[in-house]
């Protein structure tokens, strides 16, 4: 489904992403993993556009997307849910979900969806008539998945969706990331934790200074040495 060859982007003199190249097939969770600064967000960023490339190319769905504005990489069917969330605080639950379908004009269908997501995401029927910001870190995290999802994304990015969320709540977020890939949303998830990661992962990609150093499905990276000494620590005698 999407295809990255030889992406280089930089920053100045600083080179973000040298050369990479990596797979997102349909149907999968792929996982980047990396340190800060290693260049995942910097892909994401070039992904949907809010980044030019020096050089490379960026398939989706068959045709080359580099370079094309935001708004066109959106509708032709990828999503984000930014580090961080994002979510517009003095708006409601209602509206935040409402923005995430902006450019859809099938109303009918745009109500199923919403109807469908409230019964996946229950604590946001609930407080869908709240302010975004009244909500607690793991509901707005809930949110920001749930406005991505409103425009019916094939492929769904996620940036570091459990930064800053309690154990229980991170367990939570990656049930929902598997229920939704299992539902049939291709995912590409850029993440710190990588244990969780790679628990739920198909695939995943180890990006290190700009360059993937290791690849491997989610089961071999989680056997590497490199990888457990470096990422993993003691989280895999740990996670349960």
């Amino acid at each position: 489904m999407l295809e990255i060859h030889d992406l280089k982007v930089c920053y100045g003199a600083i080179k973000a992403l040298d050369g990479i190249s990596f797979d997102v097939p349909a149907g999968q969770i792929v996982a980047l993993l990396g340190a800060n600064g290693s260049g995942k967000s910097t892909t994401l960023r070039a992904i949907t556009g809010l980044e030019k490339p020096q050089a490379g190319k960026i398939v989706f769905a068959g045709g080359e997307i580099q370079g094309r504005p935001t708004h066109e990489i959106i509708r032709a069917g990828i999503a984000i849910v930014p580090e961080g969330r994002r979510i517009f605080a003095n708006l409601t639950v209602y509206d935040n979900l409402l923005l995430g379908a902006y450019f859809r004009q099938d109303q009918a269908a745009l109500a199923r969806d919403l109807d469908d997501l409230y019964d996946t995401f229950p604590r946001l029927a609930e407080r869908r008539h709240q302010a975004a910001g009244t909500l607690s870190g793991g509901e707005q995290q809930m949110l920001a998945v749930g406005r991505a999802l409103m425009s019916r994304p094939k492929l769904l990015l996620l940036d570091e969706p459990s930064l800053g969320l309690a154990p229980l709540l991170v367990k939570e977020v990656f049930r929902i990331i598997t229920l939704l890939n299992q539902r049939g949303v291709t995912i590409l998830l850029v993440e710190q934790n990588a244990a969780a990661a790679l628990h739920i992962a198909h695939h995943g990609y180890v990006l290190e200074t700009g360059r993937i150093v290791l690849s491997g499905s989610g089961a071999e990276l989680m056997a590497h040495p490199h990888l457990r000494e470096a990422y993993l620590g003691d989280a895999l005698e740990t996670d349960s």
